[in-house]
């Protein structure tokens, strides 16, 4: 069992595809403090399954001309476009998301890469967040 599970985690192999559309998706983790390490914002997450994947989202907010090219380059990546129903004056809110396993590294490497994606394209990074399907009692 647990040379499968490893085997899980390494090559992200899961019986089935985590469907980001599923409707009993559920907020699981998040951060939207620019200084809060994805470790401690993971450590706080007590309904995160480690050990299932989530949808990863990244909420940025940015110039509409640039939403295209940005959505471009994190498509390159597996990211697809969510929109947003938030207000955000002259920047457009748009969420980015993709399914993987998180972990505090990974976690770590995609908000960094989003907030770069969001300077690039002139806009901001204003967080990100978790969902997975609720836990099932054993």
């Amino acid at each position: 069992m647990v040379v499968v599970r490893m085997w899980r985690r390494v090559f992200g192999g899961s019986a089935q595809a985590l469907d980001p559309a599923r409707g009993d998706l559920e907020v699981v983790a998040s951060s939207f403090d620019d200084v809060e390490a994805c470790s401690t914002a993971l450590d706080r997450a007590s309904e995160l399954d480690r050990e299932a994947d989530a949808v990863l989202r990244h909420h940025l907010r940015l110039p509409a001309d640039q939403i295209e090219a940005a959505c471009e380059i994190a498509g390159y990546d597996g990211y697809e476009r969510v929109d947003s129903d938030a207000a955000s004056g002259d920047l457009v809110p748009i969420i980015l998301q993709r399914v993987q396993r998180l972990d505090p590294l990974t976690c770590s490497q995609e908000r960094s890469r989003m907030a770069g994606l969001a300077q690039r394209h002139d806009g901001i990074a204003d967080g990100w967040d978790a969902l997975q399907p609720p836990r099932t009692a054993p």
